[in-house]
């Protein structure tokens, strides 16, 4: 009777088929693809697991005490994030001011910068620039408001350096230098709090840490390295949410008779998480990022998604039979509040100084345009600043999205991960003897600034999206999935726009998870906890030969980012694809 009941309970009646219960699940199905399933565990470790410790053997082979051993250990949180921060910084602050000149797109953001902190918006400039760098502070500020394209947040940030130094390029490189050495440390920090490993957390730090990209920005007074700083920093606060969230869901479970916290599927779907402090701190940072270019909206729009979906996981784990509904409850509100409004109201602060301008014609670009060419229609009962600015956002859009304009430096984005045509931000041919050219070099010197990463970084990073791909899909690894939504959001929507001009150096909004990417394989490479002598010995080898490439090959290009006279043939010998030139 049994066998009869559990035959015909299957909708298959082919013969041959065994029944559903005896079939291999889906999960058995791709475990011929490397699919592991999570294995049973505590649900409060579940939910915020442990920090790795570093193995004992290591401090037995470096023969340092085990007392010692625990407050390395301890102090090394900290300690190693601000010793690979502390060699990003020297490094980017060197000769800062080098080229003392006016590079690349500075001629626009460097003096927009000094304009918006002094008048609140940004004004006509006379096109030459070395008499205004030869003036310094000095300079006279015209009075003719200019039109931009760009949200101020990145120009004041710009303009704060120049305020403190002045008017000359070390001030307005200044704080894209802080920002740049800080978002190591951010990097640092979040990759320990994502793998759970100070030496991966820090791996990741130093491997942006020697990306020339990132070194090149860092040192350049253009918007796009203080986006991804902002980037960076909302998903540091989302990751640090979800952490704040899953202590909350798993100090609500109960114990068992045992001693075991399980799953309970009441608690889970009816616990309140409450205010969210971290989540505040992302909608700020989106709103700074939206205000610096607009292509954060798209990372606003996949970090929210990426958070939600988060909370879905952290409720099923705590045993949520219907997480997405207890998810839609508990959390969507308050987590859409704390985000998109706070993201709005940081963006539309960031505008106070145009806001303030006068309306009569002397103010910002736009500011007068509700009181002439936007007079009557169906908004006049909304304020005339917002619907002016809300007409300059218009045009705006319009500039981005019909910009063909073709330049010598633009690229395709199916290039950028190769690093198929960086961007020359500064180039001279000095004789032997001036601007550092040897005196016996022969013949001319290359003298150049080149906006490219560090290539072995890049190409490794090819590999690792796959890596982190594949984790994502077969193994449901969260951490992977963060990290592709990272690249996602900073890369995909630039497809939407291949016939606009645009630039390798946009990818730097989405370096620091490329960097996490390649940290993740390298971890990977060496090997999980409980490997054999041999594995890990072979592991952290072939881990620390691609290390250590990737640093010999900063290194090599060093020259080239930092602007420093080097005979022609040794610059021919590093033009390795032949549309570097």
């Amino acid at each position: 009777m049994t066998s009869t009941a559990s035959s015909t309970d299957s909708t298959d009646y082919r013969p041959g088929r065994p029944p559903h219960d005896q079939r291999p699940t889906w999960q058995q199905r791709l475990r011929r693809f490397g699919y592991t399933a999570e294995p049973s565990a505590d649900v409060r470790e579940r939910l915020v697991p442990p920090f790795a410790q570093p193995s004992p053997r290591l401090w037995q082979a470096l023969g340092i005490p085990h007392a010692w051993a625990e407050r390395i250990a301890r102090w090394s949180s900290w300690g190693g994030p601000l010793l690979v921060t502390l060699l990003a910084g020297v490094i980017r602050f060197w000769h800062l001011g080098s080229p003392k000149k006016v590079i690349f797109d500075e001629t626009y953001y460097a003096k927009d910068a000094w304009a918006v902190v002094h008048r609140g918006f940004e004004v006509n400039w006379p096109k030459t620039t070395d008499a205004l760098l030869a003036k310094g502070g000095e300079v006279s500020i015209p009075t003719d408001a200019a039109y931009v394209v760009h949200p101020p947040v990145g120009k004041y940030v710009i303009g704060l350096g120049e305020l403190i130094f002045g008017f000359d390029p070390f001030g307005w490189r200044f704080m894209t230098a802080v920002l740049g050495t800080l978002s190591v440390l951010l990097l640092c920090r979040i990759g320990r709090r994502i793998f759970r490993s100070t030496f991966l957390g820090c791996l990741a730090g130093a491997l942006m840490a020697v990306d020339g990209l990132h070194f090149v920005m860092s040192r350049t007074a253009l918007l796009d390295g203080v986006l991804m700083f902002f980037v960076l920093g909302a998903f540091g606060c989302l990751v640090a949410d979800r952490d704040w969230a899953r202590r909350k869901l798993a100090a609500a479970l109960p114990p068992d008779v045992d001693g075991r916290y399980r799953p309970d599927a009441h608690l889970a779907e009816t616990t309140r998480i409450g205010w969210r402090p971290w989540r505040w701190g992302a909608g700020v940072m989106l709103g700074l990022a939206i205000g610096t270019k607009w292509n954060g909206l798209y990372i606003l729009v996949a970090f929210c998604l990426m958070a939600v979906l988060w909370d879905v996981g952290s409720r099923k784990v705590a045993g949520a039979q219907h997480p997405y509904l207890a998810v839609l409850k508990r959390d969507t509100p308050l987590a859409f509040l704390s985000t998109v409004p706070v993201a709005l109201a940081v963006y539309l602060v960031s505008w106070t100084g145009w806001i303030r301008s006068s309306a009569d014609g002397s103010g910002g670009y736009y500011r007068n345009w509700a009181a002439t060419d936007g007079e009557g229609g169906n908004w006049t009962w909304l304020p005339d600043w917002l619907r002016s600015l809300w007409h300059y956002e218009h045009e705006v859009y319009e500039f981005h999205t019909h910009l063909t304009s073709p330049h010598t430096y633009q690229s395709n984005p199916w290039s950028w991960l190769v690093l198929g045509r960086p961007v020359s931000y500064f180039y001279e041919s000095p004789a032997p003897g001036v601007d550092g050219c040897p005196t016996d070099a022969g013949e001319k010197c290359a003298r150049e600034v080149l906006a490219i990463g560090t290539p072995l970084l890049w190409w490794a990073a090819c590999f690792a999206i796959l890596f982190v791909l594949w984790r994502w899909f077969f193994r449901r690894d969260w951490r992977a999935g963060a990290i592709a939504c990272g690249i996602a959001a900073g890369y995909l929507p630039w497809f939407m726009y291949q016939e606009r001009t645009i630039f390798l150096f946009y990818a730097v909004v989405f370096l620091p998870f490329l960097c996490l990417a390649v940290a993740m394989m390298i971890g990977a490479l060496v090997g999980p906890p409980g490997s054999t002598d041999t594995r890990r010995v072979a592991g952290a080898t072939g881990a620390g030969v691609l290390v250590l490439l990737i640093a010999w090959n900063f290194i090599y290009f060093w020259q080239l980012y930092t602007g420093q006279a080097i005979p022609i043939d040794d610059w021919r010998s590093r033009m390795w694809l032949d549309t570097w030139v």
